[in-house]
């Protein structure tokens, strides 16, 4: 017989739609994410990627739909509300406190925390880096490390979901390498991750599911093995767009 916790989904999102003024940013999305699974949201720059992961956030409000986590609806729910309830962003550009050290920044995202396995010492075991240098200035930092502190900084609140927004902008393939390969050791704890990622590679390469937007429009969804080059192609670019660029010079 099964539990009823585990009747919903952790996150569902059902026919969200959101406007910046009079643009439609977001078009009727619909999606659900699971404990332990990872949903790669892809799409190119304007999608309307990083508007959905801040209106599940509480940074933007959603114009019409409905957002429910646990079961429970949070559209009502300011953003401090939503974070300690456990919905976690690491929002594009990181937004660390750059004056502070790497520590007191990891103690800013621990303020509040819910029981969990993460703590400022779980994230130390995660990025082994970070312990010789706790006491450094983030602004000291590179890029790829200041994007670890900020990851370590959502997962000391130990969420049940986080969400990533272009973790790898910007970044060496080297240190995006790096970073992706954290992920799979985030979910093992039960944590679903929504991964907002322009590079489709990055983000199929660690999705349980995709999700590719167009103008704020659902255009593909499945599984990574269910989507084929050409469909996503076709999804990211729109069609038109495709067979234009492929038609033969008259």
């Amino acid at each position: 017989m099964s539990n009823g916790a585990t009747t919903h989904p952790l996150l569902r999102v059902r026919d969200v739609s959101v406007h910046h003024g009079q643009l439609l940013a977001v078009n009727s999305v619909s999606f659900d994410l699971n404990r332990g699974e990872v949903l790669a949201v892809i799409g190119a720059n304007g999608a309307g990627k990083s508007t959905l992961l801040r209106t599940i956030a509480g940074l933007h409000h959603a114009t019409s739909g409905e957002i429910t986590y646990e079961g429970t609806s949070i559209l009502s729910l300011p953003a401090h509300r939503r974070v300690t309830s456990g919905i976690s962003l690491v929002p594009e550009g990181r937004r660390l406190f750059q004056s502070m050290t790497l520590e007191e920044n990891l103690l800013v995202g621990a303020h509040k925390a819910a029981p969990g396995s993460f703590d400022v010492a779980a994230i130390y075991d995660l990025f082994p880096w970070m312990r010789d240098r706790r006491k450094s200035k983030v602004k000291q930092f590179s890029g790829g490390e200041q994007q670890a502190v900020a990851i370590g900084r959502a997962l000391v609140a130990n969420p049940k979901v986080l969400m990533l927004d272009e973790v790898s902008l910007g970044l060496a393939p080297i240190v995006i390498e790096r970073i992706y390969e954290i992920i799979p050791q985030i979910v093992s704890s039960g944590i679903g991750v929504l991964l907002v990622e322009q590079d489709v590679s990055q983000g199929l390469r660690v999705a349980t599911r995709a999700l590719c937007l167009l103008e704020g429009r659902t255009t593909l969804e499945g599984t990574p093995d269910q989507l084929t080059p050409e469909s996503i192609e076709i999804a990211y670019f729109g069609s038109h767009l495709v067979s234009d660029a492929t038609k033969e010079p008259s």
